[in-house]
């Protein structure tokens, strides 16, 4: 039995060696098109995690652990600017959640926050095969790297489908999995609105993305950096700069609801408060740990 299962397994590994062959040889658009359909399959029957993020922004940097749910990820503030919460800012964070259990209009405004996020991220990838031009930079490791350039025979619809199509950047795709693994993005142009009397993203905004193979068939983000600058209505200026790290990802029951979630990182919390070091979370446990609840 033991001889048969080495067989499949010899097997599997040769079929993946011929599709990664046959990936790497496909022409760019219809490589891209395939890549994603597979990540809108996902997007629209993923699993559910758990796990810590990581931030640097312009007022200070942050860790908090969040886990998500059917209506959306909720989460939990553990650190700012390298240091536990204060007796102060935990209650606030306590009567935040709070405020989301109690609260069916908060609720309703989460999950509708969450639905067109989710949304919002389908059209965006929807735009990627027909929006740009690819051209082929070569293999490196194991990814198909390609160059993108706007495409002008493309007609955008939307405002966000006018900011994104302007993008140029490079695109790298796993090709065993023909899965995204990193994105990179910048601004060549101003992006003006009714001739800029309403906004602009000015030239040289940018962002990078990189994502890991949580589970067989599932990837997450896992490194998000943005840099945009502008000015909206009534000349307000636009400076959004951020950098996001996540990890520690662990799967939990599929499709909880907001209160089985809110139990959840309740028990995640208490865990992690048990981590302390000297009055400070253990950045071994943030990081190179997996979070558990009392009884895992």
């Amino acid at each position: 039995m033991r001889a048969v299962w080495i067989l499949v397994g010899i097997l599997a590994a040769s079929a993946a060696c011929g599709y990664a062959q046959n990936a790497a040889k496909q022409d760019p658009v219809r490589l891209v098109r395939e890549t994603v359909y597979n990540e809108l399959q996902d997007h629209s029957s993923h699993g559910y995690w758990r796990y810590w993020v990581r931030q640097q922004a312009q007022n200070g940097s942050s860790i908090e652990v969040q886990v998500e749910t059917a209506d959306g990820p909720v989460g939990h503030l553990l650190q700012q600017n390298g240091q536990p919460l204060d007796e102060q800012r935990e209650q606030l964070e306590n009567a935040r959640l709070l405020n989301l259990r109690n609260s069916t209009s908060q609720q309703a405004n989460h999950r509708q926050n969450f639905i067109e996020d989710d949304q919002r991220i389908g059209r965006i990838l929807a735009l990627l095969p027909d929006a740009f031009l690819y051209q082929d930079a070569g293999i490196e490791n194991d990814c198909r790297r390609l160059r993108y350039t706007p495409n002008p025979k493309y007609s955008t619809h939307s405002m966000e489908a006018r900011v994104f199509h302007q993008l140029s950047g490079e695109l790298w795709i796993d090709l065993r999995m023909k899965r995204i693994r990193r994105f990179d993005g910048r601004l060549d142009d101003n992006v003006d609105f009714a001739f800029g009397m309403l906004g602009r993203i000015s030239k040289g905004s940018w962002f990078s993305m990189t994502r890991a193979q949580v589970s067989a068939k599932e990837w997450k983000t896992d490194h998000f950096e943005s840099h945009v600058n502008g000015r909206a209505l009534l000349f307000k200026t636009i400076a959004h700069d951020i950098t996001e790290a996540r990890g520690g990802f662990e799967a939990v029951p599929p499709a909880m609801s907001l209160e089985q979630g809110l139990k959840v990182l309740e028990e995640t919390v208490a865990a992690s408060q048990a981590l302390k070091t000297d009055g400070r979370i253990s950045p071994a446990a943030l990081v190179t740990e997996k979070f558990r609840g009392p009884g895992q």
